[in-house]
C-alpha cells in the first residue's frame, strides 16, 4: 500500500489488506462480546415493540424506496458492461463486468447466510413483545431461538455495502489517477449508504448495529477476495484487466 496523505493503492489479498480485514473483524468481535447491540436496542425498543416500525419515512422511502433504488443502480451497473457511461469508460468490460458481477454475488452471499440463519430480528425478542430469546449471530448448531428467525446479516444494508465490489477496480489502480478517484467515491458512497440503510432498520427494531457492521465486514472481505481471484485469472489467461485504449494516462492497475 503506497499512501500519500489520504491517497492510497489497495489490493485485495496483499499484506495490508489482510490487516485492515482482520483489525476490522477483531474489533467487531469485540462489539460482539460486549453485547452492545442489547443495549441500543433497549434504548429504541419498549416491551410492546418498537414505535418507529411503521414510521411513513423509514418504511415507504428508507426501506422500500431505496431498496428500489439500489436494484435500479444494479440495473445500470449491468447495462455499463455493454456500454461504457463517461464515468466509467476508463475500465475495461472485463473490470465492468466484474463490478456488476461481484456486486449481485455480494447481495445473494448475504441473502443466502440470512435465509439460513436461526437469528430473529430485534421486533421478535421476547423483550420487546415476541416469543424469540438472544443466541449468538453464527450459533448455527442452534435450530431455533424461539422465533422465526432469517434476521442475519442485515439483507438492507446490503443494498449499500453490495457496491464495495464495484471499488476494487479503482482502488487497486494507481493512486491519485481518476480510475483510483472513481474507487475511492465508490467505496465512500457504498460504505455511508450501507450505514445508513442500517441506522434506518435499527430505528424500526428490525437489525441491531452488528448486524450492519457484520455486513460490511462481509460485503468488504468477499468482495475483495473475488477481485483478487479475478486478478489471477486474467494473469492465467493471458489477459490484463488494464483500461481501453486511449485510457493509459488516467489509469492505471488492474480493472
Amino acid at each position: 500500500m503506497r499512501c500519500h496523505a489520504l491517497k492510497t493503492t489497495l489490493k485485495p489479498a496483499r499484506l495490508e489488506w489482510w490487516l485492515l480485514t482482520s483489525a476490522a473483524l477483531y474489533l467487531i468481535l469485540w462489539w460482539d462480546h460486549l453485547r452492545i447491540d442489547a443495549g441500543v436496542m433497549l434504548l429504541i425498543g419498549r416491551p410492546d415493540g418498537f414505535p418507529l416500525r411503521h414510521d411513513v419515512w423509514l418504511e415507504s422511502i428508507g426501506h422500500d424506496g431505496a431498496r428500489n433504488l439500489a436494484l435500479l443502480v444494479l440495473l445500470l451497473l449491468w447495462l455499463a458492461v455493454i456500454r461504457a457511461p463517461r464515468g466509467l469508460s476508463d475500465f475495461s468490460r472485463r473490470g465492468r463486468l466484474f463490478m456488476a458481477l461481484a456486486t449481485s454475488l455480494c447481495a445473494v452471499l448475504i441473502g443466502l447466510l440470512k435465509h439460513h440463519s436461526v437469528v430473529s430480528c430485534p421486533w421478535d425478542q421476547a423483550v420487546f413483545g415476541g416469543s424469540a430469546h438472544w443466541v449468538p449471530h453464527w450459533a448455527w448448531w442452534v435450530t431455533t431461538d424461539g422465533g422465526p428467525g432469517g434476521c442475519f446479516p442485515g439483507g438492507h444494508a446490503s443494498s449499500g455495502f453490495a457496491f464495495i465490489a464495484a471499488a476494487w477496480p479503482g482502488l487497486a489502480s494507481r493512486a491519485g489517477t481518476r480510475r483510483w478517484r472513481w474507487g475511492a467515491w465508490v467505496l465512500l458512497l457504498a460504505l455511508a449508504s450501507g450505514l445508513a440503510l442500517g441506522v434506518v432498520q435499527t430505528l424500526r427494531g428490525a437489525h441491531p448495529p452488528g448486524h450492519t457492521l457484520w455486513t460490511a465486514w462481509l460485503c468488504w472481505t468477499a468482495s475483495g477476495l473475488m477481485y483478487a481471484v479475478f486478478v489471477k485469472a486474467m494473469a492465467l489467461t493471458g489477459a490484463r484487466p488494464v483500461p481501453p485504449r486511449g485510457s493509459s494516462a488516467v489509469g492505471g492497475g488492474h480493472g
